[in-house]
């Protein structure tokens, strides 16, 4: 079984300056480089996605600005997909599934932004299409949201949607846990 490693909008506008800040970006951020730095050492496929917003009224992710761009942290060398989409599913409308079967992926190691929306539906998508995942915590980010009148913090957001991809899609284990796990 080969892994890949999805990175799923490590966007510049999730990060202090951006236009939709998220708590914990560079953290988050700064796992992802070290489980980029060690698929790429080992010659594992990499395959980054990243949104851009096309519907009216959007507030980030604008096309052609610079909080659409892929965070230096992880920026794609030569030869490592970017898949652009535009829906919370990385797999909808997009190359994303050929993709992967090109590189001969069965499975995937996933991080990014946001947890309760883009990651969410990305690893709901990509077990629904058959491939096994591992969601890596330390390496994905959220931010506050509300409902019924009160402020749901961040890490509440994080843990809640985990919690609930680890019932029944994906393991959730950190960067230092991927290369056992995984078997990497």
């Amino acid at each position: 079984m080969k892994t890949a490693l999805m990175l799923i909008d490590l966007q510049n506008d999730y990060f202090p300056g951006g236009r939709m800040e998220l708590v914990g970006s560079e953290s988050a951020a700064a796992r992802a480089a070290r489980a980029l730095k060690l698929f790429r050492e080992r010659g594992l496929p990499v395959v980054h996605v990243r949104h851009e917003a096309l519907q009216a009224g959007a507030a980030f992710f604008l096309p052609g600005t610079a909080g659409a761009a892929i965070h230096d942290a992880v920026t794609p060398v030569d030869g490592e997909p970017v898949v652009t989409k535009h829906y919370p599913n990385s797999f909808r409308e997009t190359d994303l599934l050929e993709r992967l079967r090109e590189a001969g992926a069965t499975r995937l190691a996933v991080a990014g932004m946001m947890t309760h929306m883009c990651l969410d539906a990305g690893v709901r998508a990509a077990v629904d299409l058959g491939f096994e995942c591992a969601v890596l915590s330390d390496a994905s980010a959220t931010r506050d949201l509300e409902f019924d009148g009160r402020i749901v913090p961040a890490a509440q957001v994080h843990g809640a949607f985990l919690a609930a991809l680890q019932a029944a899609y994906a393991p959730v284990i950190t960067v230092d846990e991927m290369p056992s796990f995984l078997g990497l």
